[in-house]
């Protein structure tokens, strides 16, 4: 019945608008009680967007666990620049406070990047377009991550976005994506698992790429042969994304 729903909102062209109010109403359900870290913690709203929940405990736990994650697999005490593209309203950027380099935060969400602006102010941040280009220089940048950002987008834009991000990157720079892999395969129904099974990345919902309706589906072969094009793939750890439960890590270095 629901994706039923989704397919007339999508015919309709109300499926955006939908979304957001559900978003909305999201929001307003009754959350538990925050755990203290010393950083404010952002309005419901935004939370809703980068997590579709309000629950501000799981922000501030996941959030750890996914910069925790990133350390383990990164050699940050090399790096002296990092990028959060899809920063949201800082769940893990809030972890770099510490961090002795540059910290850039980027995101589609104009109202998440004007609370980071204001919130966290070790970094810099910036909004960014649906689709390319950053506001960055070439080689900008020695880890690019990108935490659940390419689940949310379509084939054109995953391919448009590797390309730009590998263009900020210098070499030998790291790219961290998480994504949606085979753990995913019971939410598929039968043509989508057939594809899925056949190697070719599967989306849904591209009508409203950049939302956290629009989901998009990484076999194994598709990251290897297609995704990691320019990049030499060091790790594939299904189920890896610590703050990212149950999607894959990904972690590419710039060739």
């Amino acid at each position: 019945m629901r994706r039923r729903l989704l397919r007339l909102l999508e015919r309709t062209g109300l499926i955006g608008p939908a979304f957001h109010a559900y978003e909305r109403l999201v929001a307003l359900r009754p959350g538990r009680a925050a755990l203290a870290d010393g950083t404010p913690l952002p309005p419901r709203r935004l939370m809703v967007r980068v997590a579709g929940t309000a629950d501000a405990d799981w922000f501030v736990r996941s959030g750890r666990a996914a910069y925790d994650a990133i350390a383990a697999h990164v050699p940050l005490g090399g790096l002296d620049s990092v990028l959060d593209f899809g920063c949201g309203c800082g769940r893990v950027t809030r972890y770099w406070s510490g961090f002795a380099g540059t910290v850039t935060g980027s995101d589609l969400d104009g109202a998440a990047v004007a609370w980071c602006r204001s919130n966290l102010p070790f970094a810099r941040f910036e909004q960014n377009g649906l689709a390319p280009p950053l506001a960055c220089g070439d080689e900008s940048f020695g880890l690019v991550y990108a935490l659940s950002v390419f689940t949310h987008l379509t084939a054109e834009l995953q391919l448009a976005w590797r390309d730009e991000l590998r263009r900020i990157l210098r070499p030998g720079g790291f790219l961290l994506v998480t994504t949606h892999g085979r753990s995913y395969l019971p939410k598929l129904d039968d043509g989508e698992r057939e594809r899925f099974e056949r190697g070719e990345l599967v989306v849904r919902w591209g009508a409203v790429a950049g939302s956290n309706l629009c989901s998009a589906y990484h076999p194994e072969p598709y990251l290897r042969e297609t995704f990691a094009q320019g990049f030499e793939l060091l790790e594939l750890e299904p189920e890896g994304a610590k703050g990212n439960p149950t999607q894959d890590m990904v972690l590419l270095r710039r060739a």
